[in-house]
Order: structure tokens, then C-alpha cells, then sequence
């Protein structure tokens, strides 16, 4: 009876992953097919790589698109990570009479969606762009600003911190450190792991953002990934072969950082502190 449940077991852990899977797997051969063989649903793997790849680069600015993401999402990953630990770290560390309703207030904003707040956080770029072109509208602030830390990440890094082991803290002020100097020299090297599911988590929503860089970025030469993903699937005739290739390359940085930090971030999302 045991072996047969273990049986039963395995086989349905294998129907499910391979059922989380296929989209990748069929993401991955589409864009080895020309356009006719993915709307036929070819599920077998073409010799149309090479030539979906240079349709793509002939149709949009690659490069550029690539670079403008990278650098919203890695300034993003540092900016959030350096205020929401700061922010988690105060939360839980410092005792005071108001924490906890501010604290309330912080995670009530949670339940306000970001659709409501795109036409207030427009105007109030566009108003600033008269006095401050650089922090206006179509510029990096503007996508990084409202988007770089959330009430979400405070919370994470407030619960991890829970667990942090006050006694460290407690050595260090006798050696004669700061608080900043607890936070950066004993905190962070301690927290790394929730560092690393927090970067995670913040790089690949930041990568993958499209409704607020949509609104916010209005010239071409500033558009991500995303945003020229979408442009390619609103032609009349969109070429689904040179689709899937874009997808394939907008997905290969956040697989990378997911699989080489991936042991760091189960340990992060279980609330370890190495």
C-alpha cells in the first residue's frame, strides 16, 4: 500500500510539473517556428532561430530596450533593498508608541491599487517637470520613484528581522558602534539571505513592469522590453516566431538571477538568518 501511494505520488508531482512547464517548453519552441507553424500549435522544434532574430533586431531598437531595463531594474533592486531593510529594520528594532499604527498605515496602503493612483502620480510628474526636467515625465526617476519599495517588502524584512539575534546588536554597541554602523556591519551581512529573496522578488517585478512605464515613457529610445514585446503583438499581422524570441531574451536575466541565487532565496523565504 505504501509503495503504491509513493507511486501515485510521483506520477501526479510529475503530471503537475509538467504542466507548469509546458507554457516555458512551448515559449522556448515557438521561437524556433515561423509564425504560421505557432498558430498551427507546432509543438516540435524548427530551424527559423536565426531568422526570427534578425526580423526582431531589424524591428526594434534591442539593444536599447535592453539596457533601459537593466538599469530601471538594478537601481531599483539597490534603492529597495537599501529603504525597505532600513525601514524593516527601524520597524522592529526601535521601540515606540506609534510604530505599530504607522506600521497599520503602511500595510492598509496595500489594499489601494496601483490603477488608482497612475493618473495623480502623472500629473504630479508633469507638474514637476517645469521646475525639474530631470524628474519629469519620459525620464528614469519617474519609473523608479513611485515603484521602488513597497509596503510589501518593509513587511518581509520586518518579519525576517524577527529572527534576527538581538545579541549581535548588543555586542556591537559594546564595541562602540553606531546604529548605522550595527545596520550595515552586522545586519546586512547577517540578513543576506532575505537580501537575496527580496532582490529577487523586487528585479523581476521591476523587469517586468509594464503598466507605469507605459504611461510614464513616451519616446522610443526609452521603452523596455516589455513595452516593445507589446508593440510587436499589436501590429495587424503580428509575426508570433519573432513574439516568442523577443520573450525568450526579455526572460533570460530574470532566469539567470533566479537560478544563481536560488538557494538563497528558499532560505529567504523561510525566514532563515545566516
Amino acid at each position: 500500500m505504501g509503495k503504491l501511494k509513493r507511486t501515485f505520488t510521483y506520477v501526479f508531482l510529475s503530471v503537475v510539473s509538467l504542466v507548469s512547464i509546458f507554457p516555458f517548453l512551448w515559449m522556448l519552441i515557438s521561437a524556433t517556428n515561423k509564425s504560421v507553424d505557432v498558430t498551427k500549435g507546432k509543438l516540435t522544434i524548427g530551424s527559423h532561430l536565426v531568422d526570427n532574430f534578425k526580423k526582431l533586431t531589424d524591428t526594434i531598437d534591442l539593444g536599447t530596450a535592453f539596457w533601459n531595463s537593466a538599469k530601471i531594474s538594478i537601481i531599483t533592486t539597490v534603492l529597495a533593498l537599501l529603504v525597505a531593510s532600513l525601514a524593516g529594520y527601524g520597524f522592529e528594532i526601535f521601540r515606540t508608541k506609534t510604530k505599530d499604527a504607522v506600521f497599520n498605515i503602511l500595510l492598509m496602503s496595500m489594499m489601494i491599487p496601483f490603477a488608482a493612483l497612475m493618473v495623480p502620480l502623472f500629473k504630479m510628474f508633469a507638474s514637476i517637470a517645469n521646475s525639474f526636467p530631470a524628474l519629469g515625465v519620459n525620464t528614469l526617476p519617474a519609473v523608479i520613484l513611485p515603484t521602488f519599495t513597497t509596503a510589501f517588502l518593509i513587511f518581509f524584512f520586518r518579519q525576517s528581522t524577527k529572527m534576527f539575534p538581538r545579541e549581535l546588536l548588543e555586542a556591537g554597541r559594546i564595541d562602540g558602534l553606531r546604529e548605522l554602523g550595527l545596520f550595515f556591519r552586522i545586519y546586512m551581512p547577517t540578513m543576506k539571505t532575505t537580501y537575496a529573496a527580496a532582490g529577487i522578488i523586487t528585479f523581476m517585478s521591476s523587469w517586468n513592469s509594464y503598466l507605469w512605464p507605459l504611461i510614464v515613457l513616451q519616446t522610443p529610445e526609452k521603452k523596455t522590453i516589455p513595452l516593445l514585446i507589446s508593440n510587436l503583438g499589436s501590429s495587424y499581422s503580428p509575426d508570433y516566431g519573432v513574439i516568442m524570441t523577443a520573450v525568450v531574451i526579455s526572460t533570460i536575466p530574470t532566469a539567470l538571477v533566479f537560478f544563481l541565487m536560488q538557494k538563497h532565496f528558499v532560505a529567504g523565504m523561510t525566514g532563515s538568518v545566516k
